[in-house]
């Protein structure tokens, strides 16, 4: 990996043995929006023999929300659809199809394979929750201090980024301690990693 290997390195490390071994492996990559999970994936997939699954493809549409979503930590997510499609059939062995959902335009896009076997990197928010956990052979959290999330998110989202400071970010902070997310996994502070 380039840049910042440094920091990545112990999940680097954690990952290539898992991937080493044969399978199917599930890990879980979550953490604050702006701390970078994403491209830290993308990383990894350059690296490891893996495929990447996101969880902004399980967006719930709006309609099938319940009214006070804004309030409630992961009640925007259909995390269920992502374990009875993807998960479950990848931890039997079974090839896996999946519709993702295009939360800005309201959309389902086109249908997605994952193959069986090997690892299966899970990456974004709510990737933690309680409900999936004992699907998991790694889990890891990426942090990063609010000066860092503001800026990095300003700069990614711009206009957008009001959404994230009014909503998006205080959902994810109680998620956060709602669930204890960031025990019993690596946690990796990326704020000063580019």
């Amino acid at each position: 990996m380039s840049g910042s290997e440094t920091g990545f390195g112990p999940a680097l490390a954690r990952l290539e043995a898992l991937a080493a071994v044969p399978g199917p492996h599930i890990a879980a990559i979550d953490g604050r929006c702006g701390s970078g999970k994403t491209a830290f994936a993308q990383r990894l997939a350059e690296n490891i023999a893996c495929t990447v699954i996101h969880t902004d493809d399980y967006y719930l549409p709006m309609e099938r929300r319940v009214p006070d979503w804004r309030k409630i930590p992961c009640a925007n997510m259909d995390l269920m659809r992502l374990r009875q499609e993807v998960l479950e059939p990848f931890l039997a062995g079974q090839i896996g199809t999946y519709l993702p959902y295009d939360c800005r335009n309201g959309t389902y896009r086109q249908a997605r394979m994952v193959p069986a076997g090997g690892l299966l990197l899970v990456e974004g928010s709510y990737a933690h929750h309680p409900s999936l956990a004992d699907l998991y052979d790694e889990r890891i959290l990426l942090t990063c201090d609010s000066q860092t999330q503001r800026r990095r998110l300003m700069d990614r989202e711009g206009t957008r980024f009001a959404a994230f400071e009014s909503t998006w970010i205080p959902l994810e902070e109680r998620y956060i301690r709602e669930f204890s997310i960031g025990t019993d996994c690596l946690v990796i502070d990326t704020s000063e990693l580019v």
